[in-house]
């Protein structure tokens, strides 16, 4: 075999597995279930939850003239016997909490 044909084909096979890394990294998404599990999180800190929800595919969503993926979800907590409900919207790419807005009741 020829060694210039084989650094050729290293360098080839070496840039082809770092750009397709590099672009599956770029589009991968954190779970709804996880989203939900840590925005659920952040809210039992100021006490119980009674219930939750997201949707499970990821909208376009824009805060201060900033695009976003996101998925949208709400909690439900009991607060001094009153039943109070939130929505949320969290960036589906790392999962941090954009939004959060209480619905009047």
């Amino acid at each position: 075999m020829n060694w210039r044909s084989f650094i050729i084909g290293a360098a080839i096979g070496i840039l082809s597995g770092y750009t397709a890394r590099e672009l599956l990294n770029k589009k991968a998404r954190v779970s709804p279930e996880k989203v939900l599990e840590n925005v659920k999180k952040q809210f039992n800190q100021n006490g119980p939850i009674t219930g939750s929800w997201i949707h499970m595919t990821a909208e376009p969503y824009e805060k201060q003239q900033i695009q976003y993926q996101v998925y949208k979800g709400g909690i439900s907590k009991n607060v001094d016997g009153n039943n109070e409900q939130y929505e949320f919207a969290a960036d589906a790419t790392t999962g941090t909490l954009i939004d959060v807005r209480r619905i009047a009741s």
